[in-house]
Formats: structure tokens, C-alpha cells, sequence
């Protein structure tokens, strides 16, 4: 996303990091006050925010191209072979993405079949941390959360799936504290490659 908005400013930085703080704030909103608008349209709206807010201008083509980068993100380097470690293993995603969104980065990725279940909050029309949404992986599984280990790189939506019942793993890259939200972690690491053999070793 920083690579995309150097077409719109010299900071790009600064563009990537308040469109993502203001993308997660207008989930949590919206599930707030009952308006739920899918994560294509938050995305959208969370990017005219923080335009208008930075001072950019940028056409409307400009936003189109800053949009469509969601359609293409990239996994970090480990992650394909990571995944194909734990094949033996029914994998899903559990996401805030809209259904178009998902299956965007699930192909540009190079991941599919790689998951038995691509869930989106959209199922449910509310947004994590809320139960609601946990509640879809053991639904499709039909395992309960505690035999599912939930994997996320971040801490909030770890601690709202600790609180809901899931075995947790934070995949913590940079090094950041805990959320102070009064629960912890089962696992922690640095990347996905690290999971399997700190699972190996319990």
C-alpha cells in the first residue's frame, strides 16, 4: 500500500498508516451503531478520510488505482511454504475482507486450495472483535474454538479471539507489547514458519 500511494504523495507512510487506523476505527463504528457497510466501502471511505485529512489531492483514477492495490496484496516470503508445512492440517481465513476482497488476495497470492474455508465477516454483517464473527470458524469446522488455533497479526483481534474462546498464536513481526486488554496469548512469533515447530515442541 506505501508502494501504491507514492503515486498521490511524497509520504506515503503517512497515507498507509491513518487509511489502515481509520479503516479498523469505521469497523469498529459501524458495528457500534448497527451500519454495516462491507470492507470494500469502509476501505474506500477510510482512504477519502485520510486524503481530505493530509491534505492530498488525488483524482478520482488515483483513488481507483489506491483502491485496486487491495486486490493484489502480497504475502510476506515465508508464508506459501509455511502453509504448505501445515497441509495435513484444515486451514482457513477469518477476515474483515468483503468476498470480492478475499478471493482477490487469495488468487494474486498464488494460495489457492490451500484453504479449506474463506470466511468473511460479511456472513454475519459486523466486524471484529465481535463474537458474532468468531463465531464463523467453528461453525465451519465444526470443531470448538478451543480446538482451533487462531493466528493473527493483530493483538486486538488476538485478544478478541482469546476472549471468545480460541487457542491463540500472535504473529508479532515487529516486536510490538501486547494489548493491555487482560488476556494473553498461547503462542507468539515472528513469522508463520515459527509455528509449526513451537507447536511441535509443546
Amino acid at each position: 500500500m506505501v508502494e501504491a500511494g507514492r503515486a498521490v504523495t511524497s509520504d506515503p507512510q503517512a497515507l498507509s498508516t491513518l487509511w489502515r487506523q481509520k479503516q479498523l476505527e469505521y469497523t469498529w463504528l459501524g458495528t457500534l451503531m448497527g451500519r454495516y457497510e462491507d470492507f470494500w466501502a469502509v476501505t474506500d471511505a477510510a482512504l477519502r478520510f485520510a486524503l481530505e485529512r493530509l491534505g492530498i489531492t488525488a483524482s478520482e483514477d488515483a483513488v481507483r488505482r489506491l483502491m485496486e492495490a487491495y486486490l493484489s496484496l502480497a504475502t510476506f516470503p515465508e508464508v506459501p511454504s509455511a502453509l504448505a508445512a501445515l497441509a495435513d492440517t484444515p486451514l482457513g481465513i477469518l477476515s474483515n475482507g468483503s468476498p470480492r476482497m478475499l478471493e482477490a488476495a487469495v488468487r494474486s497470492s498464488g494460495l489457492e486450495g490451500t484453504f479449506r474455508h474463506v470466511l468473511s465477516v460479511d456472513a454475519v454483517k459486523a466486524y471484529k472483535p465481535s463474537p458474532a464473527v468468531y463465531e464463523l470458524g467453528p461453525r465451519a469446522f465444526g470443531l470448538p474454538p478451543g480446538d482451533i488455533l487462531f493466528v493473527s497479526s493483530n493483538a486486538w483481534d488476538v485478544a478478541g479471539a482469546k476472549s471468545f474462546g480460541y487457542r491463540t498464536c500472535w504473529c508479532n513481526r515487529l516486536g510490538a507489547p501486547m494489548e493491555k486488554l487482560g488476556v494473553a496469548t498461547d503462542l507468539e512469533v515472528r513469522s508463520l514458519a515459527e509455528i509449526l515447530p513451537k507447536l511441535s515442541a509443546r
